[in-house]
C-alpha cells in the first residue's frame, strides 16, 4: 500500500519555481530517503505534503485519501520531527513529551502508557526530570524525536534528526528509526549524512531545483555513476593471456600489474569483481589481498547536483 503518493507537484514563489512537476510514491514500512543540496526543495515539499503550503498544482494523498488542511483524522496520524529543537525549556523531559503526546491523545492512561514507551524507545529514563537546557546535545536530540513519535504515528518525517549528536547518540537514533521500520511504521527521512542514507533507507530520491533527479536503491543509484570502480590484488604471477582477458571485460578503462600488484579499473557501474575472480579462478591464479574501491553514495549526489555551493529561497 502507498502510504504516500504525491503526483505532478508544483509550487511558485511569484517567478520563482521552488518544486517543479515533482512526483514521489512510498510504501507501507518503507524507509524512504529525500535528499538534495540546500534550497533544493525537499523543505517544499514536505510542507505540501503536510498541507502547510497551499501549492499550485498536483495531488497530495496520505494513507489513500487526499490531504488537505483540515484533514486532522490524517494528522494524527503523522509524527514530524524537524531540524531545529522544538521543546520548551520551562518542561522536563517527562512533561514535554508528555505535553506532545497529549496534542493527539486525550485519555490520560493511554498517554501515561505511550509516553513511558517513547521514554524507553530513546532510552532517557535516567533523565526524565531533566530539563533541555540540562541535556547535551545528544539527549536533546533524543528528546526531540521522542516528542515527534510518542503518539505512535504510521507515517514519521525525520528532517536531519542526527545533525551535530555524538556518535553514541547517532547509534541510538539510528537503531529507533529501523525499529519503528520493523514496526510497520512508514519514514521519511532528509539527511545530509550519506552513509546514514546507504545504512537506512530502502529507496530515495534525489532532487534539486524543484525537480526529481533520480530515484531507486542506493545500489541502483550508485551504479548510475561515472565515477570508476577500481580493483586491485596481490598476485605473484599473472600471464599476459589472463591480463588480456580482463582488459576485455565490459567497462574496463585500465589493466595494470606491477610489482606483483594487479589493479582494473573500470568507466563506471559497480559490482565488476566477480567477473575479475571468474577469469583468475579460471585461469587458476592465485590471488592474496584483494581490496574494491567503489563509488560512494556520496560521490553520486554530487556528480548528480554539481559541486557548487547554491543557495535558493
Amino acid at each position: 500500500m502507498a502510504i504516500v503518493e504525491i503526483r505532478d507537484l508544483v509550487k511558485r514563489y511569484k517567478h520563482l519555481v521552488a518544486v517543479d512537476h515533482f512526483s514521489l510514491s512510498i510504501n507501507e514500512g518503507e524507509i524512504y530517503g529525500l535528499l538534495g543540496p540546500n534550497g533544493s526543495g525537499k523543505t517544499t515539499v514536505i510542507n505540501c505534503l503536510l498541507s502547510l503550503l497551499r501549492y499550485d498544482s498536483g495531488d497530495v494523498k496520505i494513507f489513500g485519501q487526499p490531504m488537505s488542511s483540515s484533514r486532522y483524522d490524517l494528522k494524527r496520524r503523522i509524527g514530524l520531527v524537524m531540524q531545529n529543537i522544538g521543546v520548551y525549556d520551562e518542561l522536563t523531559v517527562e512533561e514535554n513529551i508528555d505535553y506532545f503526546c497529549g496534542l493527539y491523545i486525550n485519555d490520560k492512561h493511554i498517554r501515561k502508557t505511550y509516553v513511558e514507551d517513547a521514554i524507553e524507545f530513546v532510552a532517557l529514563d535516567q533523565f526524565r526530570k531533566f530539563k533541555p537546557k540540562e541535556l547535551s546535545g545528544g539527549l536533546l536530540r533524543r528528546l526531540n524525536l521522542a516528542c515527534g513519535i510518542a503518539h505512535k504515528p504510521d507515517l514519521i518525517i525525520l528532517d536531519e534528526p542526527t545533525v551535530a549528536v555524538d556518535p553514541q547518540s547517532r547509534n541510538n537514533i539510528l537503531d529507533g528509526i529501523k525499529q519503528l521500520a520493523a514496526e510497520g511504521k512508514t519514514v521519511i527521512y532528509t539527511t545530509h549524512y550519506m552513509e546514514e542514507v546507504e545504512l537506512l533507507c530502502d529507496r530515495l530520491t534525489i532532487m534539486d531545483q524543484g525537480k526529481e533527479l533520480v530515484s531507486g536503491t542506493a545500489d541502483e543509484i550508485k551504479a548510475m555513476s561515472n565515477h570508476s570502480e577500481i580493483i586491485t590484488a596481490e598476485i605473484y604471477t599473472l600471464p599476459d593471456e589472463t591480463m588480456a582477458k580482463i582488459s576485455e571485460l565490459a567497462d574496463v578503462t585500465k589493466v595494470t600489474y606491477d610489482q606483483n600488484i594487479l589493479t582494473v579499473q573500470f568507466h563506471k557501474g559497480i559490482d565488476h569483481l566477480m567477473n575479475v575472480m571468474r577469469i583468475l579462478s579460471t585461469d587458476q591464479i592465485d590471488m592474496m589481498n584483494l581490496s574494491v574501491q567503489k563509488p560512494t553514495l556520496n560521490d553520486v549526489f554530487l556528480e548528480i547536483t554539481g559541486k557548487e555551493l547554491r543557495d535558493h529561497v
